[in-house]
């Protein structure tokens, strides 16, 4: 018998924490990973996960798991894949600890990732991000939370997962109003601030009036937004903003389609490719996400769709260089 609480313990404290230093996005991703399958094994084995066994999350266990993410939960593939990842990262440290469960370690690393289809890049013309933006009510202060929070991952394109960690002193309203981001790989940024983003983000601040350490866009209790609560005040103002813009009906929007809008944005002011992968934190090698979004801007030219709902001008980019 070898109990699975002390290895997944080890797992976080000495291979992630210590060997690993992975940042603390990997870290929640990966609890949440393990409070899901241990939850799911709680109801399948009867047994507390304090007392489940190793040989007890054998493969057939952990596909059914996978399953229910899909079919349960309504996760996607990538979603699917990204927990078979953190469920194969424990299983190789189990191996070198538990020669004894070799079979079924060996069993659960060989369950294959999903392969997936690459959807075409969905983004707002101009027209829905401000139906979008209107549909936020200004007299009360959760909607007005989110007019902000909206506004600013419009404007700069920040992750959903940036836009979570954000506090109070990452804003920066004087002279060369920036936006402070640490992004995948601990890579750190500023964003600039155009002024209109920069006047809302004044009032909001004026009215949050948090400790610079507070998150900017807090719940009613002043803790962090959840990635979940974003995503579902997102589907609220899109449902409301729906009966004013119908095109935003036929679309699946979801914070990641606000940061391609923002990528769109910057390619309709005549930005290159490698300036707009610095502006939203890609590595040099990610280039071949940004160039979707060209090859979609230029599919939609050659289609004769309508470009003139993207009025871009000197004084909303007023660092691009425009033709």
């Amino acid at each position: 018998m070898s109990l699975l609480a002390p290895s997944l313990q080890a797992y976080f404290t000495d291979r992630l924490l210590t060997q690993r230093q992975a940042s603390q996005n990997t870290i929640a991703a990966y609890r949440h990973t393990f409070k899901l399958l241990l939850r799911f094994a709680t109801d399948r084995t009867g047994k507390q996960p304090s007392e489940l066994d190793i040989a007890q999350l054998d493969a057939p266990l952990i596909a059914s798991f996978l399953d229910h993410l899909e079919h349960a939960r309504g996760n996607t593939i990538q979603t699917r894949n990204n927990r078979l990842a953190a469920i194969h990262s424990l299983f190789a440290y189990l191996a070198l600890d538990h020669p004894e469960h070799a079979d079924t370690i060996q069993r659960v690393l060989a369950i294959p990732h999903k392969r997936t289809t690459k959807n075409l890049l969905t983004y707002l013309t101009e027209p829905e991000v401000n139906a979008l933006l209107a549909a936020c009510d200004q007299t009360t202060w959760t909607d007005r939370r989110d007019h902000a929070m909206l506004a600013l991952t419009i404007q700069t394109g920040l992750r959903i997962s940036e836009l979570t960690a954000l506090t109070c002193q990452d804003i920066t309203l004087g002279t060369g109003a920036n936006v402070h981001t640490i992004g995948k790989g601990r890579k750190a940024r500023r964003t600039p601030l155009t002024p209109p983003i920069r006047t809302i983000l004044t009032t909001w601040l004026k009215e949050r009036a948090g400790n610079p350490s507070d998150p900017l866009f807090p719940t009613s209790t002043g803790t962090p937004l959840s990635r979940d609560a974003i995503e579902h005040r997102l589907a609220h103002h899109l449902a409301v903003a729906t009966s004013n813009c119908p095109s935003l009906a036929v679309k699946h929007i979801t914070m990641h389609t606000l940061r391609h809008t923002a990528a769109m944005r910057l390619l309709l002011a005549g930005n290159d490719i490698t300036v707009i992968a610095l502006w939203l934190g890609h590595y040099a090698g990610d280039l071949c996400q940004v160039d979707h979004v060209v090859v979609r801007y230029r599919w939609a030219a050659a289609a004769g769709e309508r470009l003139s709902s993207w009025p871009i001008s000197a004084q909303v980019w007023p660092w691009s260089r425009a033709a």
